[in-house]
Parts: structure tokens; sequence; C-alpha cells
């Protein structure tokens, strides 16, 4: 479904307006933008500083961590030293026979060191003989499967860091730092084992300055964690972190940054390897921490900034509105002026429609009366001519055709005028428009390819389908003459919504809501503004003195209004046209009878026909015609010419099988009350009715009542034997069923 819409063109008032407003605006955008501007490479330069100092706290900190580092590790180095100076040269048996001194003196040892766990002495199986914390100490402890013994075991290192190790003895968690235990002849004799407590450097790491430091840690030089603060699973490095990277390229020291991949936080780090040890000692500060700490030193020059920058915005804005006002006002004034002209031509355009609708109607009834009468006779003449002379044939078809231009003339008038008679039915347009194709080609020639687009699941409109397809067809002849070397005609079909902004903007007489839309386009000459705003004009043409009435868009215009739609032109010079007609959606079929193609009468009805006819007409012409038309096709003709005869007549004659009655009658009593006297005395009598002109009890806003059957005049005889033969025979089915 489509909606219309039109972007409103700006008025000079507006322009003007505009380009009055635009310094302003540059001004107040540039007391914005300008403090921006300047606050954002501030604040750039301070987030460099913050970075650059943040650095430089992280690398003092990490200095004072690996001096902490190396004073403890030399503890351990004592520590080792302890265990070879006591139990060197001493045999398993005898520490295992001394057990209890040994195990005193090493507690006695263990005591004046927090960050010891405990000191042991393994033999070569494997078996602990002594510690400073366990006694006695168990006989089937094992220990041959720990990393550090099978590293001793193949002499690959005097000293080696194990990674962080859950004992086995007790319920805590160490680091060991192990050597290797020889006997006199140099051979693996077992193992000196210092353990060592992570948490005594964790709780160290927490004491340090948040501010400064994030994390902080111990780590081996293959990312083995031996303490971290805060602590976190799991406890390795991975080779693509960071800091492992920057090991790999600058082993002794090194400053980076990245992405940590324990915990996903960027962080600055900064890391120091150990002397004499595979150990690293590092800190790292989450870069958030410094963006904090930028983000509240910015936040005290906004302190100063954004009140002065809110001043001078104002001012401008204050400004702004003052020529904003003035703009307005001038707009007003501009509008009241633009809409003083659009409704004083408004004005005239109703004036002009009233008066050729007056003079239309004027002239209607006596005007289709008399075109009547001589069409009539001229067709019964032409029946009846027996002469050889072919030119009496000749003179009574060119009066014949003359009359019918004179009628074609008139009802195009009164459509323009929305006062054409319409016989308003439930249309399927799609169906309408598909039925028309081989008209239209016949029409067109075959110099102009014709297509179709039509919608899917179109919605029904109320309309007349005779003026319906009269517009397209007038519509499909002015695209042909827009085309002399040929083209392509195109006629489209879709559901359509009118919102309330193109309504305003189009002025259309039409309310907002769904419509059905068929558009015929082409790809002829187009038009001038001039020219497509005066195309629905009576009379108005563009083509040769001669060749046009200047009626055929008229007509189409006038049918769409009295159809309660909306018509509007698109066309622009050496592109071609588009006319679009937006019909209303029915929602209630059963409001209107449903339209079905009326098919040629067959040749069992147009034969001789015996019924009597009831004709009501006080045109002594038009009672003439009528009655020898009817009476040629065998119908008996009773007539009357006022309506208290008629029903003295129809009393008096009951076989009467139809009444045909003008609507216009002397007396006091039209047609329609004709009619409703009639079905009292005779309610399955048929009844049609004949006019020529609109402004009667038949037609209410230009519509046709649903239960009335018309013959509107001028018409011929085979209209009239059509139109007659069809009541009668409806009326026949009806009783029959």
């Amino acid at each position: 479904m489509t909606t219309a819409r039109e972007t409103p063109t700006p008025t000079a008032a507006e322009r003007a307006a505009s380009l009055a407003e635009r310094p302003l605006k540059l001004l107040i955008a540039a007391s914005v933008v300008l403090p921006l501007t300047i606050f954002a490479i501030a604040s750039w330069i301070s987030y460099d500083q913050h970075m650059v100092e943040a650095s430089d706290r992280l690398q003092r900190t990490v200095g004072t961590m690996q001096e902490h580092a190396i004073k403890v590790f030399e503890t351990f180095a004592i520590s080792e030293r302890y265990l070879e100076e006591l139990f060197n040269d001493v045999p398993d048996a005898a520490i295992r026979a001394d057990e209890q001194t040994y195990n005193e003196r090493l507690r006695n040892f263990t005591k004046t060191l927090p960050q010891l766990r405990d000191l042991w002495v393994i033999d070569r199986h494997g078996r602990p003989l002594v510690s400073g914390t366990i006694y006695p100490m168990p006989r089937d402890l094992d220990l041959t499967d720990r990393r550090f013994f099978a590293i001793h075991t193949t002499g690959k290192a005097d000293t080696y860091i194990s990674e962080v190790l859950k004992a086995r003895a007790a319920n805590t968690d160490f680091f060991a730092i192990t050597r290797r235990r020889e006997n006199a002849a140099g051979q693996f004799d077992g193992v000196y084992l210092v353990s060592i407590a992570p948490e005594y450097f964790t709780r160290y790491y927490s004491q340090l300055p948040q501010s400064d430091v994030s994390v902080a840690g111990l780590v081996r030089a293959d990312g083995k964690t031996l303490a971290r603060y805060p602590s976190v699973t799991p406890s390795a490095l991975p080779s693509t972190t960071p800091m492992m990277k920057a090991i790999a390229m600058q082993p002794i020291a090194g400053l980076t940054s990245g992405v940590s991949a324990l915990d996903g936080e960027k962080r600055i780090i900064a890391y120091r390897k150990l002397p004499d040890y595979d150990v690293y000692v590092y800190a790292a500060l989450n870069t958030a921490t410094v963006r904090s700490e930028w983000i509240s030193d910015m936040s005290a020059h906004l302190v100063f900034g954004i009140p002065a920058t809110l001043a001078m915005v104002g001012l401008g804005i204050l400004t702004l509105r003052h020529t904003r006002r003035e703009a307005e006002i001038n707009a007003q004034l501009a509008q009241e002026a633009a809409r003083r002209q659009s409704t004083e031509l408004a004005l005239r355009q109703a004036q002009k429609m009233e008066a050729v609708g007056r003079l239309t109607g004027g002239i209607a009834h006596d005007f289709n009366n008399l075109l009547t009468a001589i069409i009539g006779n001229v067709e019964l003449a032409l029946r009846r001519n027996s002469s050889e002379d072919t030119r009496v044939a000749n003179s009574l078809n060119a009066i014949r055709q003359a009359s019918m231009r004179a009628a074609t003339l008139v009802q195009r008038l009164l459509t323009f005028s929305r006062q054409h008679p319409q016989e308003v039915k439930v249309v399927d347009v799609n169906r309408l428009v598909t039925d028309m194709s081989e008209l239209l080609h016949r029409s067109i020639g075959e110099t102009v390819r014709v297509e179709t687009v039509l919608a899917g699941g179109l919605w029904k409109a109320a309309l007349d389908p005779n003026q319906f397809e009269s517009a397209i067809l007038n519509l499909a002849v002015n695209a042909r003459d827009s085309m002399p070397n040929g083209g392509r005609l195109t006629i489209e079909t879709s559901n359509a919504y009118l919102d309330e902004a193109y309504i305003k903007q189009s002025n259309a007489e039409v309310e907002a809501g769904q419509f059905v839309l068929v558009a015929v386009s082409d790809t002829g000459s187009g038009m001038t503004p001039e020219v497509r705003d005066r195309a629905f004009d009576p009379f108005f043409t563009t083509k040769p003195a001669g060749v046009g009435s200047g009626l055929g868009l008229s007509m189409v215009y006038g049918f769409v209004k009295q159809s309660h739609g909306h018509i509007q032109i698109y066309s622009e010079i050496g592109q071609g046209t588009a006319i679009k007609m937006y019909f209303p959606r029915l929602t209630d079929p059963s409001a209107y009878p449903a339209w079905e193609a009326v098919s040629e009468l067959g040749a069992e009805r147009q034969g001789k026909h015996t019924e009597t006819i009831l004709l009501v007409e006080d045109d002594p012409d038009v009672s003439r015609f009528v009655i020898d038309a009817l009476s040629d096709i065998g119908y008996r003709v009773i007539h009357a010419d006022n309506a208290a005869a008629a029903l003295d007549k129809l009393k008096a004659t009951p076989e009467v099988a139809l009444l045909f009655t003008d609507v216009v009658l002397p007396g006091g009593m039209n047609g329609r009350e004709l009619a409703n006297e009639v079905k009292k005395l005779r309610p399955e009598l048929p009844v049609v009715f004949a006019t020529g002109y609109t402004r009667n009890a038949i037609i209410h806003h230009g519509r046709l009542d649903t239960d009335v059957d018309l013959l509107t005049k001028p018409f011929t005889t085979d209209a009239l034997a059509k139109k007659l033969r069809q009541a009668l025979d409806d009326t026949a089915k009806r009783r029959g069923s």
C-alpha cells in the first residue's frame, strides 16, 4: 500500500528567514564547537600526561617490589646453606635416629622467618627424613612424583623453583626452592627443600597503594604464578599475554600494556627480573583507574567552562529567537497573502463551475428532450427509408452523428459540474481495467503499447462503471495524442493511503484515509506548469481548432469529484504525464448493488414483443418518438401526459406490463411520486424512469437511488429497447423464482 506525501516547497519569505538566521546559527554553533574543541585538545594532552605519570609510578613501584623480593630470596639462600651445613655428610639413618632433635632445630629456625613455610630433607628414594613442622615424619610419604625431585634426580639443575603446590602432609599451599643433596662421592643423595608461603608476598602486595597498583605478582619465566594480588584462577600466564610477549623481547625489565588473559582488564604493566633466579616481579595498573583520575581532573575545568559556554549559547539563542519571531511574523503575513490569493482562485474556480453547472442544468432538461426527439426520429427515418437515393441516408446519418455529439457535449458538461446521474455499483477496478484492454487497443492504435500493472488484493470501490470506462478512455486518447510517434501507456492500480500532510498540502477535497488508486501514465511530451494548472478547465485545450472540445479532462475531473475522490496530475516536459485518480475504499459492499458486465441482447430478445407499456411523458415530440419506436418493435403503448391520467389508465388497463415515465411531469406529481402510487396498486410492476437533468427526486448528491432503473435522455431506439426488455425480463425471472 502506498502513502501519498509531498515535500513542501519553501516560500520566498521562508528562504529569506533562513538566510537571516544562518549567521546566528553559525555563531551559536561556534560558541559550542570552539570550547568543545579546546576542551578536547586539552583533554587529549592531559590524558597523555596521566598515562606517562601512571607509568612512572608503576616503574617506581615495581623497583620497590624487586628490592623486597631480592631480600626475601636471600633468606631462602641462607636457609639452603643452613640445611647443607646441618646435614652435610650426615647419614640418613643418623637423621632418622635423631629426628626429634633435628625437628626442633629446624622449627626454631623457621619461626624467625615468616616467609618460610618449612624446611625439609628428602632421601634419594623420595622419602622425607625430617622437617621443621611435622614430627614424627610419616614413613610411607612418597615424593618421587614431584617435579623438583625428578629435576634433581637427573642432575639438570642445582637449584630449582617449583610452581605453587598443595602440601600432602598439611592443608597448605607453598612453592619450593630445592637444592640437590650429594654424598661424599658426589652422587645424588636426595633433596634439600625450602617451603615458601605465597601469602607472605600477597600480604605485602595488598599493602601497595591502589592508586599506583591494581595487580602485583611474582611469576616464573615460564608464566607459572608464584604469588598474585588479587588472586585469580587460572594461575598460569599464557605465552600470548602482553607481559609474557614483552619478557620474550626484553627479558631483564620492561613496560608494556594490553588486555589481561586472566580477567579481561586492560592494564599498563611493568616487570623486572630477580638476579640469579628466573623469577619476575610485576605490577599492573588498570587504564580505567588512570582514566577515572583523568576525568576527575578534567571535571574541575568544566566547573568554569560550562557556565561560560552556556552564557554564550544563551545569548545566541535569545538573538535567534528574536530573529525567528520577526521571521514568523513576516511569514504569517506572506502566508495570509498567499491564502487570500488561493481563496480567491478557489472562489473563481467555484464560481466558474457553478456558472457552467447552472448553464448546463438550465438547458439540460429541454435540450435533452429535443435531442431525444431528433435522434429517435432520425433513427426511425433511417429504418423506414425506402428511397434509393443514398444522399437521403447520408443526410440522416449526418444529422444523427451531430445530435450524438451534442448529447455527448451536454453529458460532459453535466459530469464536469457533478450533475450527471451516477449508477453507483460495487466495482472490481482490476476487472474493469482488464475488460477495457481490447477497447483501448482499438481506440489508440498500434503505435502505443498498453501495459497494465494490477495490484493483488485491491480494495473494492463504489462508482459508476460506465463513467469510469469513459474516464479511462478519455485519458488514453489524450495520452495517445501526446505521443504522435508512439510510446507506452501504463494503467496501474494499487491500494493507497492519503495522510493529513498530503491533504493539507494539495488542498484535496477529501478526508484522509484509504483509497483505491488508478494511475494512467504515458511517455509523451508532458505539460508545462501553466498547462497543468489549467488542464481541468472546461473548454481548455492545446489541440488545434476543431480537433478537441476541451472537455475530456474536465469530464474525468468531474467524475472523480462526484465519486468523492481525488485527482492529481504529475507531468514534466519531455518525461511524460501521470494522472492519478483516488477513489474511496468501500468498506460495506452491501451498501450498493454489485456490478456485472452487461452483454448484448440475444436474438431472442431483439424480436417482436406484445407487452403493454404505459408511457408517461409530457413532451409531445419525445412521446411520439417513443410510441413509434416501441410500436415498431411490437409493444402496445398507452400514453399519458401527466401522473393523474397515468393512474386512471393503469386502473383501467390491468394488462400493463411496465411503467415508463419521465421524472419531471406537470400537474404537481413527479415521476417518483407516481411510481410510489403505482407500487401501491401493482407492487410487482416494473418501473423505468427517463430524465434529462439530475436535480430531481431520484438522484441525490449526483448518485442514482439504488432502487431506481434509469434511462438517461437523450437515448437511442436500441438503448430504449434494451432497457425496457431488461426490466421486463428481470421481473419475469423474479416472478418465476
